[in-house]
């Protein structure tokens, strides 16, 4: 032990980031804290007052004969509300650990709220002269829900801001050095969101060169010093990367850290640039296996998915059947040619189709591009050009406003793409993706995503290659609904990055 000390002593003490020096990452996290009782505290209050309304004021009821005392509901939703703030703590909705991790956390608030009503219900049985009207009870549970929910969503978004400027990080390191390790440390590094400040790498006995997965990340020691790593920098969270260590490695490194208070020890797939899909662990006898899941989505999840597409697609047609024909007859008239352009593209599983467009070039493009030959070598990297000679003055308008795209929702229609996922690609692009090609052909191509609403043909490739991995690792009907209702309407409206 006395080596081990004398050895880390020479390491670089952390300097915590100067926007939360002063403020320790415990207080940060009972803020947040105090910010979700106040949001829920506000929505459940709404919620009850919005239903009061809908069944004294509205007159919405099941039993418009009983007529309840109005004056009683008040005074009950002050007490509710803490019932529901009690139910939400033991359903785990204020623990670090089970925020910010996705569709669950919504999942438990539903949970929460159907088991608090639950709670009132059985109250009206206990005692006799505790009488409620059903639809106020109905509509405060479903109200309570939804707006919960909302004020969920809002300081999620909040807490994502925070985490962008040094705010709720938590601490960790990564176990290993190998071209894993890199792709681990780039990911957490470049994505805040995930929660995590990664302060350096500790490298395996076998790696004599000592060197970090980046020149930016600090080794701070070797696998036989990780306790005193831990204790050291105040690392919460041990990310291994499993192909950098054997198994005695591995299986002394969980002896090591798993009896630890406070520190989770998280194991990397060893395919962390083709594993998307999520895995099940399930035992046999007495042997845990993985297995890779098929879809990111359940069947539940992928049937409303499907259903909210398909209701929206409709929708959008019916109101823009008039922009169609507009828009065709412009084209027509700005340059001969064919109203619609089929491009070829990969869709799920690799299966080709025809991605409609509005046409927004010459026809006789490819003669126009040669007579530009300093182009050529722009189109063949970026597969875009920001000053393009093919395309049409009506053209270069569609494609500012992604107009051109509108033809797509009839792909939607035929299950060929989705509303929200990655870019559609060629067969000659996907090249382009390695091993990523695996993962994005395991989600539908989407009439809008992430690099759409991230500044389009403005960014780099390696960024939207960068940028549609997260989405696919990332993959839920709630980024979905950011992604459409919350982000894509802003970015076509600037019009940034078309061309």
């Amino acid at each position: 032990m006395g080596d081990h000390m004398s050895a880390i002593e020479t390491l670089p003490q952390f300097v915590p980031h100067p926007r939360t020096a002063n403020l320790t990452l415990g207080r940060q996290r009972l803020l947040f804290r105090l910010m979700l009782v106040a949001a829920d505290v506000l929505a459940l209050g709404a919620a009850f007052k919005l239903a009061y309304w809908v069944r004294f004021s509205a007159g919405v009821t099941v039993s418009p004969e009983v007529v309840p005392d109005p004056q009683f509901y008040p005074h009950l939703a002050a007490l509710l509300v803490p019932l529901f703030l009690i139910t939400f703590a033991v359903f785990r909705l204020y623990t670090p650990d089970a925020l910010l991790g996705g569709v669950i956390e919504y999942a438990r608030v539903f949970n929460a709220c159907t088991t608090a009503t639950m709670i009132v219900i059985v109250s009206t049985f206990i005692h006799p002269l505790f009488i409620l009207s059903r639809a106020w009870l109905a509509f405060g549970w479903l109200l309570s829900f939804l707006l919960v929910g909302m004020a969920r969503f809002l300081c999620r978004r909040i807490a994502y801001w925070l985490r962008g400027r040094g705010y709720l990080l938590a601490p960790a390191v990564i176990v290993g050095s190998n071209r894993e390790a890199q792709a681990l440390a780039e990911e957490l590094q470049e994505w805040r969101s995930s929660g995590l400040r990664v302060l350096g790498c500790v490298s395996g006995d076998r790696d004599m060169s000592g060197r970090a997965p980046q020149e930016s990340l600090p080794v701070l020691g070797s696998l036989r010093e990780i306790r005193e790593v831990v204790q050291r920098y105040g690392v919460e969270d041990v990310i291994v990367a499993i192909t950098a260590l054997d198994r005695y490695e591995l299986l002394r490194l969980c002896e090591e850290v798993n009896p630890l208070k406070g520190v989770h020890l998280r194991l990397s797939s060893g395919l962390y640039e083709i594993l998307t899909t999520g895995v099940t662990v399930r035992t046999l006898g007495s042997v845990p296996l993985v297995s890779l899941n098929k879809a990111r989505l359940e069947p539940e999840q992928a049937l409303f998915k499907s259903i909210m597409e398909y209701t929206v697609v409709v929708l959008a047609l019916l109101v823009t059947w008039p922009v169609f024909l507009l828009l065709a007859a412009l084209i027509r008239l700005d340059s001969p040619g064919p109203v619609l352009h089929r491009r070829r593209v990969l869709g799920a599983s690799g299966g080709e189709f025809d991605a409609f467009k509005f046409r927004t070039m010459h026809v006789n493009g490819d003669a126009m591009l040669e007579a530009a030959p300093g182009l050529n070598e722009e189109l063949r990297k970026n597969h875009k050009l920001k000053n393009d000679p093919r395309v049409t003055r009506v053209g270069q308008w569609l494609r500012r406003y992604s107009l051109d795209e509108l033809p797509q929702l009839f792909n939607v229609l035929k299950g060929q793409m989705g509303l929200v996922g990655p870019r559609m690609i060629t067969a000659a692009e996907a090249e382009k993706y390695g091993q990523h090609k695996m993962n994005l052909l395991t989600v539908k191509p989407g009439l809008t995503g992430l690099w759409q609403v991230s500044g389009r043909s403005d960014i780099s490739y390696e960024e939207r290659v960068r940028l549609d991995m997260y989405y696919i690792r990332n993959y839920s009907i709630w980024l979905d609904f950011q992604i459409l209702f919350v982000q894509t309407l802003p970015a076509v409206l600037k019009g940034r990055g078309a061309y």
